[in-house]
């Protein structure tokens, strides 16, 4: 294809890897470099037939891409966001955006003074599930909306904790998984305005959450329920309902629920619930199934940033939408912690 985008990606690491796959298998675009520091980042560039740089400064001398992907590690995505930015080059930055909210919100500002694309990397909401869920609730199709559960619960085997990160503070389950949901429920019912949390650590004892319920209030006044544990054995959660990701068995359950006055919506399926003549707890219901085409969001998300960098859309999730998810999150932490309700 003539004109593609090109692309370099930084870090290669799990997801590094994911998403040099993907750009090298998207007709819209072209990798032309991986950056990163470890000879394990060199051989994955060779295999790839691109070129290799140890840093963004190296790559920017003597390779400029049309945009890059940073999957460098939490700690450095400011940096990396930031050097991108200042050299004019758009920028897909894995989640989280930042692992700090005032490094985070320099970034941001930074990038919409300069006027550079920002993206942030909760692809979930490229999921042409997730896309015909808010077209749903859009529609009014359920009335008004009122309430909506979330719920992440499965569990991690002992292995897992190994790594000694993964036991600390910075790790557990809401920073790492819940932060996808809240995501989510953000796209799907709007911007939150406060939220409650209660944490617990009871099972492992490690410094970190591994059960939590979230308490949220959205500025619509819908309000909702998020429960997360990775110390559960349970088939209800994005990861075993959707099918994203192989690695994980796919049960026929929900994770998510959204009701409204006319009608409720189950995620993933699809299915909507509604009465079938008067709305009344006596009456029958109906049950419809909403289609949709199932896509990797993964390659959705880059297609997508090559129509940013190309002028051609705003972004799906902007580098400001990806602050504004991390900031709940900051907040839920603060509730727990704290044991009361906060305001962002």
């Amino acid at each position: 294809m003539a004109n593609r985008v090109k692309l370099a990606v930084l870090g290669a690491g799990l997801i590094g890897k994911r998403h040099i796959k993907h750009v090298m298998e998207e007709p819209a675009a072209e990798l032309t470099a991986v950056v990163d520091p470890t000879p394990v980042g060199q051989a994955i560039a060779s295999e790839a037939g691109v070129r290799w740089f140890p840093s963004f400064a190296d790559m920017m001398i003597s390779e400029r891409p049309d945009g890059v992907i940073i999957a460098t590690p939490n700690q450095v995505h400011v940096q990396n966001g930031l050097e991108a930015v200042e050299a004019g080059v758009p920028a897909l930055i894995e989640k989280p955006i930042a692992d700090d909210i005032a490094a985070g919100e320099k970034l941001v500002q930074m990038a919409e003074a300069k006027g550079v694309a920002l993206l942030t990397g909760h692809h979930r909401r490229h999921n042409p599930m997730m896309q015909k869920a808010k077209e749903i609730i859009d529609s009014g199709t359920l009335g008004r909306i009122l309430i909506v559960n979330a719920m992440f619960w499965l569990f991690k085997p002992n292995e897992y904790f190994d790594i000694p990160w993964r036991r600390e503070l910075g790790a557990g389950p809401v920073f790492l998984n819940l932060i996808h949901d809240i995501d989510n429920l953000r796209f799907l019912c709007g911007d939150i305005n406060a939220v409650q949390a209660r944490e617990s650590n009871a099972v492992r004892s490690n410094a970190v959450e591994e059960t939590a319920v979230i308490l949220i209030e959205f500025k619509s006044g819908v309000l909702g329920t998020a429960s997360v544990s990775d110390s559960v054995v349970a088939p209800w959660s994005w990861e075993m309902t959707t099918g994203e990701n192989p690695a994980y068995p796919k049960t026929e359950e929900t994770c998510y629920m959204i009701g409204g006055t006319h009608g409720s919506l189950a995620v993933p399926s699809l299915e909507i619930w509604s009465s079938a003549e008067k709305r009344s707890w006596t009456a029958a219901f109906e049950r419809d199934r909403a289609p949709f085409e199932n896509k990797d969001p993964l390659v959705m998300q880059i297609r997508q940033f090559c129509l940013v960098i190309q002028g051609k859309e705003a972004p799906l999730v902007s580098g400001r939408e990806g602050l504004e998810t991390l900031k709940v999150i900051e907040a839920v932490k603060r509730s727990a912690a704290m044991g009361g309700r906060v305001v962002l």
